[in-house]
């Protein structure tokens, strides 16, 4: 339960089997998604030792919203503080993929005391919000709302995503990925998120402090490969990784090179403080 304002929520969220004292990771969702997303790569993460939070991002996922809050920017970031405030309390490794990844970068620079660390993938962060579909009336974004969950869009969706799958597999994805839709205030939020006019966030990342990795699909239909690049280019501390013969959701796709990319981070990353400690302890001494 995360205090929101006046009333307190019941958010959804997938919580650790076990606790450790090294910084958690912290798994965001992309957009219109929830935590199921991340149902191959968390048990390997978990498997590798870390300690894993998978959180549903106000207004997606499975969060009770029956007293219906803002689900902008603004009130999307807060929550995810009052989440972070209330259970995980000590900088994470923040890890966002797609819409997530501008989610991540919106969070970081308005909250740097609490991401240790970034990983970015198949990042969308340079989309000018929600464009038009802010200007839509209220009775058109409901229409256009309807059609986003259609089973058919949704299929569509999976069949660009994803690099080399069978009909069944991105059948399956399809119905996991569009569960949430089914909630009673699923449209009023999507709604709300659409006609608020969404994240905006490429000058944010210039400011962004963190260390980051950068995870990018191959054969990514959705965002493009030049973005990657672009976002390698503007970060000022990062590094790019890509996964070959893969699509816009490597932890779906090719979930163990891309939990794999991700322990090689941190503990690479882990690694070179321990050395830096260690030649400070020895001119110290």
């Amino acid at each position: 339960m995360v205090s929101f304002a006046e009333n307190a929520i019941m958010s959804s969220c997938v919580k650790p089997l076990v606790k450790s004292n090294e910084p958690p990771i912290v798994l965001l969702h992309g957009f219109d998604s929830s935590c199921l997303e991340w149902r191959y790569g968390y048990p390997l993460l978990e498997e590798a030792g870390f300690e894993t939070w998978a959180v549903d991002i106000l207004g997606w996922g499975f969060s009770d919203l029956e007293n219906l809050p803002p689900c902008d920017v603004v009130s999307k970031r807060n929550h995810f503080y009052q989440f972070w405030k209330s259970y995980i309390r000590r900088p994470m490794i923040l890890i966002g993929p797609s819409l997530g990844s501008a989610v991540a970068i919106d969070f970081a620079v308005n909250y740097p005391e609490a991401v240790e660390k970034l990983i970015l993938i198949d990042a969308s962060v340079y989309a000018e919000g929600t464009g038009n579909l802010a200007t839509l009336p209220r009775s058109v974004a409901y229409a256009g709302v309807y059609l986003l969950k259609s089973l058919p869009l949704r299929l569509y969706a999976n069949y660009l995503t994803f690099t080399n799958m069978s009909l069944g597999t991105i059948l399956d994805g399809t119905n996991v990925g569009r569960l949430h839709c089914l909630l009673p205030w699923w449209d009023d939020a999507t709604v709300d998120f659409m006609t608020s006019g969404g994240y905006k966030i490429a000058p944010l990342i210039r400011k962004v402090k963190q260390k980051t990795l950068i995870i990018w699909g191959a054969n990514d239909r959705i965002v493009s490969n030049k973005l990657a690049v672009q976002l390698h280019c503007e970060l000022p501390n990062a590094i790019l990784r890509q996964i070959p013969d893969c699509g816009h959701i490597p932890h779906l796709e090719r979930p163990d090179s891309t939990v794999k990319l991700i322990v090689e981070f941190i503990k690479t990353e882990k690694k070179k403080l321990s050395r830096c400690v260690s030649q400070v302890s020895q001119v110290s001494s």
